[in-house]
């Protein structure tokens, strides 16, 4: 199956949903609908049976579904075949205006999109007009500048868990979400952790993703943040911000890390001078 990766209308308007989709209540001549429509019809030109799309595929009415789908989003995109990228902003298909045209695109300041980039090998993206710019190997380059990643990341030469904790949080550091807490959920597929939606807990849900990962890693790069909140009082990093920068903190495979452990009394660890 093919999944489908875009940045959504403004306050969702135009798209396409569940409801809709089921009911058949929409303009066809809206942008929600050609989205799935072109879609639909690459998938089927590239031999495939099935795609997902975000804004149609999940009963956002559910709050079941909707919690089952934020924690398995990164895994489904992981399986796909392939990822159709859809830059609704791109509109220069020439090699020699690609730059313009594809570095500044909003969908690389979007949180959601950036496990979209890195789950799967095969990303290919496509400017307004539905025209191929690209695969995540050609376009290699761009998307490191736009992206803030390394090129050994994007080929894949590297794994995710071999990436630091700071360098992951780094790639995600100016990337927005429309929902505050949507910033640490679209993260969870990143760190391969899991963790109930609050939505309404705001700044809190970072805190409880950096909770996460703690009880499944000993990295330390994940107190390696800094902040000019000086109210801010704590090991764990107040926002995504404090890790802007911090993305050349790599493993040291001759100096394993040392496991630690953070309670209400303070942090308990272990680490070389």
């Amino acid at each position: 199956y093919a999944i489908f990766s875009h940045t959504w209308a403004r306050d969702g308007e135009d798209e396409i949903g569940f409801d809709d989709l089921r009911s058949g209540n929409f303009l066809k001549s809206s942008t929600g609908w050609h989205k799935i429509q072109h879609c639909r019809r690459q998938a089927a030109r590239d031999g495939l049976q099935y795609a997902w799309i975000d804004t149609c595929c999940i009963e956002k009415r559910s709050s079941a579904e909707l919690q089952e789908a934020i924690n398995s989003m990164y895994h489904w995109y992981s399986r796909s075949n392939v990822c159709y990228v859809f830059l609704t902003d791109a509109r220069e298909s020439g090699v020699s205006r690609i730059d313009n045209a594809f570095t500044r695109c909003l969908w690389f300041s979007r949180g959601w999109t950036l496990q979209e980039l890195l789950a799967l090998k095969y990303v290919y993206f496509y400017d307004k007009d539905w025209q191929l710019l690209g695969d995540k190997r050609s376009l290699q380059c761009w998307i490191s500048r736009a992206a803030g990643i390394d090129g050994d990341v994007l080929r894949g030469d590297y794994s995710l868990q071999q990436c630091s904790v700071a360098m992951r949080m780094s790639w995600a550091a100016r990337r927005h979400t429309t929902r505050v807490e949507d910033r640490a959920y679209s993260l969870l597929g990143l760190f391969d952790v899991n963790m109930p939606m609050l939505y309404g807990e705001g700044s809190k849900a970072f805190m409880r993703l950096q909770e996460e990962i703690i009880k499944t890693n000993n990295d330390q790069s994940i107190f390696v943040w800094e902040s000019d909140q000086s109210n801010h009082i704590g090991m764990l990093a107040p926002n995504l911000e404090a890790f802007e920068g911090k993305g050349d903190h790599f493993y040291h495979t001759f100096f394993p890390p040392q496991g630690f452990s953070l309670s209400n009394s303070g942090l308990l660890i272990k680490m070389p001078l």
